[in-house]
Order: C-alpha cells, then structure tokens, then sequence
C-alpha cells in the first residue's frame, strides 16, 4: 500500500492510499479520484518527503525533553475524509458491478457447464448467437480467447461467496 498526497486543480491537498502507483494510474484515468473538499476529479499529486527510518533510528530511543510536552498534532480532517470518499467510492462500484451482474443474468442464458461448447459453436455458426453465461474453468476461458471467442468473467462480489 502506498498513501499520497494529492492536491486538486483548486488547490485542496488531501491523503489517500492506493494499492500501488499503477492503482493510482488507472483509478484517477477513470475519474475515480476526487477531492473531498470540492468534488473535483482533476487531481495530481503534490510534493511529499519519503519516510525513510534508518537502522540506527529504530533502534535508538528519542531524546528526553526536559521541556513541557508538546500536544501530538491533530488528525487532519483531509485523512478522515479520505477514507469515507474511499468508502462511498467502493460502494458505488460494487452497486454497479451487481446491476451489471442483474442485468446479464436477467437477460442471458445460463448454459451451465456448457458454456465453453456453447460458444464456441456460437462463435463459428454452427448455432445462433444469443447471450449467455455459465461456468468454464481458467483453461477453458484461455483457451476459447485464444480461438478469438470473446468471453468475460462475470464480476463476482464479497457478498456473493457469503
């Protein structure tokens, strides 16, 4: 995981954590990322300073101040509304992938296991084409793209394994 500071084209700054830097790549392309303050999609990422912890670092104890504690910094309000804006973000791709999942089961066929002759007999006209789904193992859908038969994964989500 990797947290950045990104900063919208208004000039907001805000934290948010991405899986890795292509993560962050794809989901800004795909307007994914907006700022918590003003909604802005046209974001980029600002400035920041590695944290980098020595050997010696973690190893050695801070030094005892004699002065009177300092009160630890305030959470900025930006990394608790990161992780809502997140939040809401994941619900909305999971509301949609179900309506795509609803909408194919509602409006194809389910061949079952024979989905892998199913399409290929679909795709080289032996029968007619229609939209369906069903089960075919990682080699099975390998080896109908490598036949030029175009297949997709139907999207599988948390609370169908439930």
């Amino acid at each position: 995981m990797i947290r950045y500071a990104l900063r919208c084209e208004r000039g907001h700054a805000f934290e948010t954590w991405f899986q890795d830097s292509a993560a962050f790549d794809t989901q800004v392309k795909r307007k994914l990322v907006s700022c918590p303050a003003c909604g802005s999609i046209k974001v980029e990422k600002a400035i920041m300073a590695p944290r980098i912890v020595s050997k010696k670092g973690r190893e050695a104890a801070p030094p005892a101040s004699t002065s009177a504690p300092t009160p630890a910094p305030a959470v900025p309000a930006t990394e608790t509304a990161a992780t809502p804006l997140m939040m809401a973000q994941e619900r909305e791709l999971r509301t949609k992938l179900k309506e795509l999942r609803d909408h194919i089961v509602k409006n194809a066929d389910n061949v079952g296991e024979r989905f892998p002759n199913e399409a290929r007999k679909m795709h080289y006209g032996e029968i007619e084409h229609r939209p369906i789904y069903g089960e075919a193992s990682p080699d099975e859908a390998r080896a109908l793209i490598d036949e030029g038969v175009e297949v997709s994964p139907l999207p599988v989500l948390p609370d169908d394994r439930n």
